[in-house]
């Protein structure tokens, strides 16, 4: 995908912001569409979706954290990748936008090459072929093509960090893998994130499997970090 083909949704209450993030992007080849608010980004996504979305957390009236768990809930924007602008800089502020599926966090003030870089990061990582086409762990099957999850047929709903690990861990059966490595391989080595939030994705993501029993898949290597392993 090149970066002239790239379409950005900037959601961004401040216009001094908007205007230089959108001059930065527009000079680094991306195509930018502007929103000062959750309603007016809601119309412009509803009709287009977008290659990645920039979102200010602190929004009038609907704020960015909510609108990003109203998209992560939908089918149809679900995979969409975000990342939250907001000079919200705390960890716990950081980890309860991560746990509802945003990719990448950038506090402000920010640079806009930072912000280019971990946008391109975020790119290329949800623009890698899928070697297989199905993934299968006894009940569990994960259809790369589709984006889809499914235990003995019934649909399974992930949040994107929650699909990617799962997937990274089914084409790597009965590997173990430190918290290092999954960030390079999930999130990307270019990205700046602590290595606390990859437990915060595994808790989220065998709550999302505990239903199904599948759960036990992911397995604590106590002193190593995580596998994923049928042989439960």
């Amino acid at each position: 995908m090149s970066q002239n083909s790239v379409s950005v949704l900037l959601v961004e209450d401040e216009e001094a912001i908007r205007e230089m993030v959108n001059f930065s992007l527009t000079r680094a080849g991306f195509s930018v569409t502007e929103a000062a608010d959750a309603s007016v980004a809601q119309s412009l996504i509803g009709q287009q979706l977008p290659d990645i979305v920039l979102l200010d957390w602190m929004l009038p009236g609907i704020s960015g954290i909510d609108l990003a768990r109203r998209w992560r809930q939908d089918g149809r924007t679900q995979h969409v990748p975000i990342i939250m602008l907001t000079a919200r800089g705390e960890e716990e502020d950081k980890l309860r936008g991560f746990d509802i599926g945003v990719d990448d966090y950038i506090t402000k003030p920010f640079s806009t090459q930072e912000l280019i870089a971990r946008m391109k990061a975020i790119l290329r990582r949800h623009s890698k072929p899928d070697a297989d086409t199905v993934l299968v762990a006894r009940s569990l099957k994960l259809d790369t093509v589709g984006h889809r999850v499914s235990v003995d047929g019934d649909s399974l709903t992930l949040g994107p960090t929650e699909y990617r690990l799962l997937q990274f861990f089914m084409s790597h059966p009965e590997r173990v893998f430190t918290r290092s490595q999954l960030l390079d391989q999930v999130w990307g080595d270019d990205v700046y994130i602590e290595e606390r939030t990859v437990d915060v994705h595994i808790r989220r993501l065998r709550k999302l499997l505990e239903p199904y029993a599948c759960a036990k898949f992911v397995q604590t290597v106590r002193g190593a970090g995580y596998r994923f392993s049928q042989q439960v």
